[in-house]
């Protein structure tokens, strides 16, 4: 009897559904597993911010704003706005330390809350104020961060990111830069609420030290007039509210709380 080969019925080399499915599947796994890794990482920094001494968060700060602050500082405006600042703490916002405000010489049109208590005011956003009224609610908003603790908590949610993408795919990845995509997308709502909290911070602290909000909504028009983001239409990828709305629930703010417009202070000459 001759013997004759005969071929098995499946291919054990060759899987019996498609590789790509596979891929997505697993790709989509592993997302989801950082996702709940970062989610379960995030609550835990923010249990722990609150908790974190105001010290230490001078200690830390330390590292950063070598970093935040390279350009030139403008002493003589600096001094200026410090003293506005010192005003305000005193008598308007209680924060968990006292505040330093910095001029730094840029194009920027920006102002922000750096760890360690120190607000950085870019030079050029001074040249589109006209009144201290708006100047305060600049002030105001970075102080909200302080007050609320913001600023830590994206660093931490920064941190955390970071940790869990470099032990998954290591320090230089593409699959570590396209969850980065991902997630930002997630912490982008976060934010809005942050600068929300921000501006009624400020309104209250406008409020405080003129009797009235005036100032506010002129500085908002301002910012809206000069505005121009690829995005600028879409809410869900900004940062920060938009302006249509950001003015709205300002308005909305104040309506609840009370406050009314006023005459604003004009800036003194040579700012």
């Amino acid at each position: 009897m001759q013997f004759v080969p005969r071929q098995p019925d499946r291919n054990v080399n060759i899987t019996p559904t498609s590789a790509i499915r596979e891929f997505l599947v697993l790709a989509g796994g592993l997302m989801a597993i950082v996702l709940v890794l970062y989610l379960l990482l995030g609550f835990a920094v923010e249990l722990l911010i609150p908790r974190l001494s105001p010290r230490f968060e001078q200690v830390l700060a330390s590292s950063l704003l070598s970093k935040t602050m390279s350009g030139k500082i403008d002493a003589e405006k600096s001094q200026k706005l410090q003293s506005l600042l010192d005003r305000l703490q005193e008598h308007c916002a209680r924060l968990p330390y006292h505040c330093t405000v910095k001029v730094i010489d840029s194009p920027r049109v920006n102002a922000l809350a750096a760890p360690g208590g120190t607000i950085i005011v870019f030079s050029s956003l001074l040249d589109e104020l006209s009144s201290e009224n708006e100047l305060t609610f600049v002030l105001g908003h970075e102080m909200g961060h302080f007050f609320h603790r913001d600023h830590l908590r994206g660093l931490g949610r920064g941190l955390v990111f970071m940790a869990i993408s470099t032990a998954l795919f290591g320090p230089h990845n593409q699959a570590s830069r396209l969850a980065a995509r991902f997630l930002n997308l997630t912490e982008l709502r976060f934010s809005r609420q942050q600068e929300t909290a921000a501006d009624h911070f400020a309104l209250d602290v406008l409020h405080c030290t003129y009797g009235h909000v005036g100032g506010a909504l002129i500085f908002f028009k301002k910012l809206a007039s000069m505005h121009h983001s690829r995005y600028a239409g879409v809410s869900f990828f900004s940062s920060h509210p938009l302006f249509p709305e950001r003015m709205q629930d300002l308005q909305d703010y104040c309506r609840q709380q009370g406050f009314h417009n006023g005459r604003v202070t004009p800036l003194p000459e040579g700012w």
